[in-house]
C-alpha cells in the first residue's frame, strides 16, 4: 500500500469515528437542555452552551475530516489534510466565544441570582452526560493520535473540557443542594461555579487554537524531528555520509519531510537512487507508511573527509570518527542552509 493510500485509510477511519461523536453529541445535548429547563440553572446552561458547540464543532470536523479522506489532486497535489487544522481552529474559537458568553451569563446571574428548581434531577442527568463525555473524549483523543488527525484529537479534548465543565458543575451544584436541605439558601454560588468553568473553557479554547495556528504556520514539531532523527541513526551506514536540512510539514494525518543527504562522489545515479529508496522505507516503516519523503542528493567535498569511512581514491584527510545526528544539527539553519 502506498503512503497516499495509507493516509486516505487512515483518514476514513478518523471520519467513521466521527460521526458516532456527533450523534453522541448531539443525544447529550438534548440531555442537558432538558437537565437546564428542569432546573432553570444557570452552570447547567452553560454546560449545555458548551454541548452546542461540541455539537457545532463536531459538524465542522466531521466534513473536515471527509474532505482530508480524499486523496491529492491536480488542485490540491499535497491532499486536502489542511481542513483538519482549519477545523480545529474553528472549534477552538467557539469554545472561546462559548466562553466569553458563559462568563457574562454567570456574572449576570451572580448579581441577580435566579431560583433553581429540581436540583437532583438535574444533577443525575448532569452525570450521566459527564461519563459518556468523559469516555468518548478519551476514546477520541486516543484515535486522534493514532491516526495523527489534529481535528480529532480537538474533539478529544474538548469533550475531555466538557466533562471537567460537568464535574465541577456537578460538585458546585451538590454543595447548592446540600445547603437548600440545611435550611440555608445560596442562589449566588451557581453563578460563581458557572463562571470558573466558563473561564476554563476560553483558556482551553485558546490552546486549541494556538495549536491550529502552529499547525497551518508549519512550526517544526521537536517530537517528529526527533523520531526522523532516530530513525535515520539506525539505518545509518557509509554511503550515507552526512544528512541535513530536515524539514517536516504536518498535513492532516500525513508527514511531508524533505532533507539533504550527501553521497559519495564517484556514486553512480542508479546507485543514489537505490539508496534513497532505502532511506524512504526506514521513514515509512517508522510512521506506518504516512510520510511523503523527498530527498536530495548532495555531492561530497574535502570537508566531508574527516567524517567519511569508506575506501576512496579521493581522500584528503583521515576519518576522524562519525557526526551525531541530533535534532539541533539537522535542522536548517535560519538565512540559509548552512550546517
Amino acid at each position: 500500500m502506498s503512503h497516499t493510500e495509507n493516509s486516505c485509510s487512515v483518514a476514513e477511519d478518523s471520519y467513521r469515528f466521527s460521526r458516532w461523536i456527533l450523534i453522541l453529541g448531539i443525544t447529550l445535548l438534548a440531555v442537558k437542555i432538558s437537565a437546564w429547563y428542569i432546573t432553570s440553572s444557570v452552570a447547567i446552561m452553560t454546560d449545555a452552551l458548551e454541548s452546542i458547540v461540541n455539537v457545532t464543532a463536531g459538524a465542522v470536523g466531521l466534513y473536515a475530516l471527509y474532505l482530508s479522506s480524499r486523496p491529492p489532486d491536480k488542485a490540491h497535489p499535497f491532499g486536502h489534510g489542511g481542513a483538519e487544522a482549519i477545523s480545529s481552529s474553528i472549534e477552538g474559537l467557539m469554545m472561546c466565544v462559548a466562553g466569553a458568553i458563559m462568563v457574562m451569563e454567570a456574572i449576570r446571574n451572580i448579581i441577580s441570582p435566579s431560583s433553581l428548581n429540581d436540583l437532583d434531577i438535574g444533577l443525575v442527568l448532569v452525570i450521566v452526560a459527564a461519563v459518556a463525555n468523559y469516555a468518548a473524549g478519551r476514546m477520541a483523543i486516543a484515535k486522534g493520535r493514532k491516526n495523527r488527525s489534529q481535528a480529532l484529537v480537538a474533539s478529544g479534548y474538548h469533550l475531555c473540557t466538557d466533562t471537567y465543565t460537568s464535574a465541577g458543575i456537578i460538585a458546585g451544584l451538590s454543595i447548592i443542594l446540600a445547603a437548600n436541605h440545611l435550611g440555608y439558601s445560596v442562589p449566588w454560588m451557581d453563578g460563581a461555579v458557572a463562571v470558573i468553568f466558563a473561564l476554563i473553557v476560553l483558556y482551553t479554547g485558546i490552546r486549541v487554537v494556538k495549536a491550529s495556528m502552529d499547525t497551518i504556520m508549519s512550526k517544526a514539531d521537536m517530537e517528529v524531528l526527533q523520531k526522523v532523527v532516530e530513525t535515520l541513526s539506525e539505518h545509518r551506514h557509509d554511503d550515507w555520509i552526512d544528512i541535513h536540512d530536515i524539514r517536516v510539514m504536518k498535513n492532516g494525518s500525513t508527514f511531508h519531510i524533505d532533507m539533504h543527504v550527501t553521497f559519495p562522489r564517484d556514486m553512480t545515479i542508479e546507485a543514489q537512487s537505490r539508496e534513497i529508496d532505502e532511506v524512504v522505507e526506514a521513514i515509512n516503516t517508522k510512521f506506518n507508511n504516512t510520510v511523503d519523503l523527498m530527498l536530495m542528493g548532495d555531492p561530497c567535498t574535502y570537508d566531508f573527509c574527516v567524517m567519511c569511512n569508506r575506501d576512496c581514491e579521493k581522500r584528503e584527510s583521515e576519518f576522524g570518527g562519525y557526526v551525531r545526528w541530533t535534532v539541533e544539527n539537522q535542522i536548517p539553519k535560519c538565512g540559509g542552509n548552512e550546517r
